[in-house]
Order: structure tokens, then C-alpha cells, then sequence
């Protein structure tokens, strides 16, 4: 099966998108990235998908991650569909504010996996399922997630991981389980509590177990 994996170098394709032609890496130059495909223009979920995504632009933007989208159809369609978009939005004389890829005869699909085998086209061909990678500054895959064509997905919770990956790329924590920027975070296991008392200025609590294990430690950044 085609795709890419946690780590791999994301390929520096080149494509047609509503701005132009553009070469991936370029485009991305010194920023996160993220890219998210999607079955077809026209298409209700896709609309309400971009729709949000449009209206986050700023909180992206803050959080310094370029977005570009992929469908399958052409540019001509995609500039098209961007007024329906903006339209559907509340922000009718607006343009887009990201661009999106045209990838009519399948190549990226292909080569990033994106394709949904339970969704076909009027030609019996797969359409794209809702894939969303985030790309680091150093071009690599940091998350990938696979929704099937028929699923929405939630920009909130994408926002929310972003905060987490920049945080703990930077950090020697984790983020627990239904993180908010402001929580208490963890410590990681192979940081020594000598080195977590330097580390974390505000302090390290741990929470006691029946295994008598102290791996699980919080602090407060």
C-alpha cells in the first residue's frame, strides 16, 4: 500500500493548485504545514469541511501552519467551488484563504494513500478518503489521520494536536489524554527526576499507583 509513515521526509511534489504551480517544500518554506485531501468538489461534507477550515485561517496562521487542500478535480473546479465555500462561510466576498490541489488523475492519491476503496466516482474509480498530514519545519510527518469519505472531521481537535506536537517538540513532555493548551502536562519516562527539578521550575508531582511505579509525573509549564 502506498503512503508515507511518522518520520518520513514528505515528498517535495510539484502541482496544480488555485494559486499556480507550486513545489511543496517551497511553498511551506519555514512553516508547519497541513494537508488535507478530499473526495470530490461539490460535495456537502467536503464544503462544510473547507467552510471551517477557512474560518480557523487566523488560528492557524497564529500558530504558524500554512494549510493546503487536495481534491481530485480540476483548478477550474476547485476556483469554482471556493465562492460556494466562502459562500456557505458568511464570507461570500472573500476569497479562500488557502489553496487547494488539483490531482484529477489520481497521482498524489496514489503516492500518499489517500484513497478510499468503498467511495467510486461515476468511472468505477476510488475517490480520495479525508486524509490530514501535518508536516514539521523540517519537511517531515509528524500525524497523519484517515477518515473515511463519509466522515467529517473535526478542525477543533486538529488544532488541539497541533498545539500539542509544537509544544512537546520543543519540551521534554508529553500531553495527556484530552490536553488543553494550560493544562498540566507529563514528564517524560527517560527524563531522571534529578533532570526533571531543572527542567520544570514550577515542580513535578507524581501520582501514586498500586505498581508502586512512579512514572506518572505532571508539571506545569
Amino acid at each position: 500500500m502506498p503512503g508515507i509513515l511518522l518520520g518520513d521526509k514528505f515528498p517535495d511534489f510539484e502541482a496544480d493548485t488555485t494559486i499556480g504551480r507550486i513545489k511543496f517544500h517551497k511553498f511551506l518554506g519555514d512553516s508547519w504545514g497541513i494537508l488535507f485531501s478530499h473526495p470530490k468538489d461539490f460535495t456537502p461534507v467536503c464544503t462544510t469541511e473547507l467552510a471551517c477550515a477557512a474560518g480557523l485561517g487566523d488560528k492557524f496562521a497564529k500558530r504558524g501552519v500554512k494549510m493546503i487542500a487536495l481534491s481530485v478535480d480540476s483548478v477550474e473546479d476547485h476556483r469554482g467551488w471556493s465562492k460556494d465555500v466562502m459562500a456557505f462561510s458568511s464570507q461570500a466576498s472573500s476569497p479562500l484563504p488557502f489553496p487547494i490541489i488539483a490531482d484529477d488523475k489520481r497521482v498524489l492519491a496514489n503516492q500518499l494513500g489517500m484513497l478510499d476503496p468503498d467511495e467510486i466516482d461515476g468511472d468505477g474509480i476510488p475517490l480520495t478518503a479525508r486524509c490530514v498530514f501535518v508536516i514539521g519545519p523540517d519537511k517531515r510527518l509528524k500525524l497523519s489521520i484517515l477518515y473515511p469519505a463519509t466522515t467529517g472531521r473535526n478542525f477543533d481537535e486538529l488544532l488541539r494536536v497541533i498545539d500539542s506536537l509544537q509544544l512537546t517538540a520543543q519540551k521534554k513532555v508529553a500531553t495527556p489524554v484530552d490536553w488543553k493548551p494550560g493544562d498540566k502536562v507529563m514528564v517524560l519516562p527517560n527524563v531522571s527526576d534529578a533532570e526533571a527539578a531543572t527542567l520544570f521550575p514550577n515542580g513535578v508531582t507524581t501520582k501514586e499507583v498500586p505498581s508502586g511505579k512512579k512514572y506518572l509525573r505532571y508539571t506545569q509549564l
